[in-house]
């Protein structure tokens, strides 16, 4: 009898380990993912494979069209400028999650290219947060999960392992010494 009750706890133990076990396997499989197993679709409906960026930094920033951030393209654009042939990818990725970008891919690209001259890619709207998230967006929070965008031109650096190598809040510009200084480490040699 006591046997038979060792055994059913045993039993019992395992059963309540085994979601636990395969939570764990979960969590390790998504560290050993990098940022190269995702891509966006396009604004214009163009795929953006990080993997094609393999090796060199990219930058990844959720935008608005309607925010008072929405400046900071500008800051955006003359990284572009700077170092895209050094490797330096950037996407912008248009969200409504702050309710600051409620148009559509033309009201999107009338801001970014034609009010702020934007030549890096942007991705189509996404959400960042929740269930629906982009898969991107879901593996950053795993990554980086006290790091998670709380507004507008939140931005992520990727280095050149695919893994999160920096993240900026939205107050930091796109021009400042720590966001220069963090993508000229992540940059090939010349």
């Amino acid at each position: 009898m006591i046997l038979d009750r060792r055994n059913l706890l045993a039993l019992f133990a395992g059963a309540l380990a085994a979601p636990a076990l395969g939570r764990v396997a979960r969590a390790q499989d998504v560290s050993r993912t990098t940022a190269y197993a995702f891509s966006f679709v396009g604004l214009e409906g163009s795929r953006i494979r990080l993997a094609d960026h393999a090796g060199k930094p990219i930058l990844i920033v959720n935008v608005a069209s309607q925010c008072g951030f929405t400046p900071q393209y500008a800051g955006l654009q003359e990284l572009w400028r700077r170092y895209r042939e050094r490797g330096l990818l950037i996407v912008g990725v248009p969200s409504n999650d702050f309710y600051q970008e409620p148009g559509e891919a033309v009201e999107i690209n009338a801001t970014a290219q034609g009010k702020y001259g934007v030549a890096f890619p942007i991705a189509a709207k996404a959400t960042l947060r929740g269930e629906d998230a982009h898969p991107f967006y879901k593996w950053a929070a795993l990554q980086k999960p006290f790091d998670a965008p709380r507004w507008n031109f939140h931005k992520y650096l990727v280095g050149r392992d695919g893994q999160i190598a920096a993240v900026f809040p939205t107050r930091v510009e796109p021009l400042d010494a720590r966001v220069i200084e963090a993508i000229v480490k992540e940059l090939p040699a010349d």
